[in-house]
């Protein structure tokens, strides 16, 4: 066991220049060690869906030189399972792998929330929505670090696209920052205790994240409570002095002495305090204290069936008509697609995992059938190649079923850049329509990170499975899911839209204008009722499930939630029951409904299970810049449950009280917010009855053309008559 640091004795025992040297790397994975103060150095290494640990022996630096470790289901693909216990198995498996492989900080999970299907990363992040992000990134931190290994939740924040991420400001406003981009964030801090938060590279209303003090201190330590390190991205760190004395901890990877050397003329110039530094320093130090020991040595075998398991409940069943899902074990079934044979089962760039095996899903599948067939359809090259489109072709024909493999090529999403469309390969899309035309029963598994346009070839498809990228035991998931060993139970974390244009932030992205600002995902398409290709929490099963007896009940500013679930049909499976909140007497601008709660609940055909949920204020209130903190409004709430945000099943009204909170007021505030405000609306009107006609607001006719006039304006125009200050007195302003 390490031995524990005495870290105010550490700290007083450091030269400045050693306390400097501490807050950056040594190098690009290590922090720096001072062996005369009992400071050992610690492993940070990239995640966040498996360990990639560069190979001691590397010579020079590339994603494919690191030691092999589980890869595990991207988080695009465990967001759609919708299974935080799940996720805690994984994060478990992680963090075991991690420490035997002497690792201390794992960088994961990434939490940034989807605003684009368009951004080059989102294979990395979990969902478009932030509750469901917060709770199963929770998941995964509790996971990683019961295992005595620091999950690292990344990038906060803002970090919506990959186009020029170190430049660009996302210039987003405050409730929609918090709505939005922070919500999940601050779930996982609160309830996780990360032991890192990641600051990210990108600005966020002109001011870099990485040295942003009302993120980092006011925030994320002030507010939230976080008692962990913040550490940078690596090279997100503009300047080093500022960045310390906005709250950022370490630096990474290492300057070669170059940003110890600008802290310490920082320090000695007057611009920082060494308390600062000394700060810093001890959560570096709490860091050290709370990783383990290296231990023990991971069980592949185990995690590579956990990864095939997470692969199967992650998978998601867009389409299935007629029932052709699961395929009849007496059938001839052709398979299509290299896809098949050489899966695509990550993504590119920093999260890039050397697996320990990879299956495919033709090996996964044979045996399974009365025929089985491959043709490889196309090269993963996407060129065009008429001999293999014509083989594919003649197999499909003669079968019962064709099963085609299509996704995204490999070069056409990772970190570093942004997608240009959501197209499937022209390539793809030609072999589909023609093995469709020789064959009407096809079944399309799919093989992507981000979503992927869908509405101009389903009609060809009698059945769709959304594979996603699902690691290293993805052909044998999805051999589960095609021949009904397992049933699927993935729902879509993000919604399908039926074209690009469609997009929320088709005009802003990628770019630094949060124009959309709440309507994000189906918040956007719900507020417009637009249709989509396939909604938020959608997904298909081999069996059915039926909703009733919907109970709620209101308890002071909780509200419990009650129903029963019943499987109604042939086979066992595992159904998500989803719970959205419309606020009904809302005064400003709400979503028309908010994802708030969410379970995973297996049941045996026939069987039925009480299923409950409780809301407590927060589930029911906005974010007010104003009062500066969450605001719950009474009146009317819709409770909406069902098995999508577009397929709610059950809903009932509940009435919840709440204590008027009235607008501070000000010089600049208008007319309308004096005279809603209990104490400033009678003070404004005897004041204007006083010392002119008060018609201008009591007539509703000249109101609503001064209802927006600010107070100090009014003033100016009453020719001194209003005393302005003494109404700023008298309300306590």
């Amino acid at each position: 066991m390490h031995k524990k640091i005495d870290i105010v004795t550490a700290i007083a025992a450091l030269t400045l220049e050693e306390k400097a040297a501490l807050l950056s790397g040594q190098g690009a994975w290590e922090t720096a060690a001072v062996e005369r103060a009992g400071i050992r150095s610690i492993t940070l290494t990239d995640g966040p869906h498996g360990l990639r640990k560069v190979a001691p022996d590397a010579e020079q630096f590339s994603f494919e030189a690191s030691l092999p470790a589980t890869c595990f289901p991207t988080p695009a693909a465990l967001g759609s399972s919708w299974d935080a216990g799940l996720l805690t198995e994984v994060g478990e498996a992680l963090g075991a792998e991690s420490r035997a492989a002497g690792v201390d900080v794992i960088l994961g999970p990434g939490v940034n929330i989807k605003r684009s299907p368009l951004c080059g990363r989102n294979f990395e992040y979990l969902s478009e929505d932030p509750v469901l992000t917060g709770r199963l990134g929770a998941a995964l931190v509790r996971g990683i670090q019961s295992r005595g290994v620091g999950a690292s939740v990344k990038h906060f924040a803002a970090n919506n696209q990959e186009t020029d991420r170190m430049l660009v400001s996302a210039d987003v406003d405050e409730r929609t920052l918090r709505e939005i981009y922070l919500a999940g964030f601050e779930h996982i801090v609160k309830n996780a205790r990360p032991w890192t938060v990641m600051a990210a590279y990108n600005r966020i209303n002109g001011v870099h994240a990485a040295q942003n003090r009302r993120l980092l201190t006011e925030v994320l330590r002030e507010e939230w409570g976080f008692d962990g390190l913040v550490v940078s991205d690596w090279g997100a760190v503009a300047d080093p002095a500022a960045a310390v004395a906005a709250g950022l901890d370490l630096e990474m990877p290492g300057t070669n002495g170059v940003s110890a050397a600008r802290l310490v003329t920082a320090v000695r110039a007057g611009e920082i305090e060494e308390a600062v530094l000394d700060q810093a320093v001890a959560r570096l130090l709490t860091l050290i204290d709370r990783t383990a020991e290296p231990s023990g040595e991971a069980d592949f075998g185990r995690h590579h069936d956990l990864a095939r398991k997470a692969a199967a409940e992650s998978a998601v069943l867009l389409k299935n008509d007629d029932g052709i899902l699961p395929l009849n074990a007496g059938a001839r079934i052709a398979l299509v697609g290299e896809f098949a044979r050489t899966p695509r089962f990550q993504g590119a760039g920093s999260s890039q995992i050397n697996p320990i095996r990879v299956d495919n899903a033709l090996t996964a599948l044979a045996g399974d059938f009365a025929e089985l067939s491959f043709a490889p359809g196309f090269l993963l090259s996407g060129e065009q190649d008429p001999a293999l489109l014509t083989e594919a072709v003649a197999g499909a024909a003669v079968a019962d079923v064709a099963v085609l493999f299509l996704g995204l090529p490999e070069g056409e999403e990772s970190e570093g850049f942004d997608r240009r469309h959501l197209d499937l390969p022209a390539v793809q899309l030609d072999l589909l329509a023609a093995v469709a035309e020789a064959n009407p029963n096809v079944v399309v598994v799919l093989a992507n990170g981000g979503v992927v346009e869908v509405a101009s070839w389903r009609h060809h498809a009698t059945a769709i499975l959304e594979g996603w990228l699902t690691g290293q035991a993805s052909g044998g998931a999805i051999a589960d899911l095609l021949t009904g060993r397992v049933n699927p139970s993935g729902r879509l974390a993000e919604t399908i839209p039926l074209r690009l244009a469609d997009t929320p932030a088709y005009l802003n992205y990628p770019g630094p204008t949060y124009g959309e600002r709440l309507y994000v995902g189906y918040r956007y398409y719900d507020a417009k009722d637009m249709p989509v290709a396939h909604p938020l929490g959608h997904g298909l099963s081999y069996t059915t499930f039926g909703y009733s007896d919907l109970r709620t009940e209101v308890d002071g500013d909780t509200v419990r939630v009650r129903l029963v679930l019943t499987n109604t049909g042939p086979v066992a499976g595992k159904e998500v029951v989803q719970l959205y909140v419309a606020d009904l007497d809302a005064s400003l601008d709400r979503p028309v409904r908010e994802l708030k709660a969410f379970t995973k609940i297996e049941l045996s055909p026939g069987e039925s299970a009480q299923v409950a949920f409780e809301l407590q204020e927060r589930d029911l209130s906005y974010y007010s810049p104003d009062h500066g903190r969450w605001v719950l409004e009474a009146g009317d709430f819709e409770i909406a449950v069902g098995a999508s945000s577009r397929d709610l099943r059950l809903t009932a009204t509940v009435t919840v009280d709440a204590p008027v909170l009235a607008k501070p007021l000000g010089p600049h505030s208008p007319i309308r917010d004096w005279l809603a405000h209990p104490t400033g609306g009678p003070l404004l009107l005897k004041a204007m009855s006083a010392g002119q006609d008060a018609s201008v607001l009591t007539d509703p006719a000249i109101f609503r053309m001064v209802e927006s006039l600010p107070l100090s304006r009014l003033a100016a125009m009453s020719g001194g008559l209003l005393d302005i200050d003494l109404l700023l007195e008298t309300t306590g302003r």
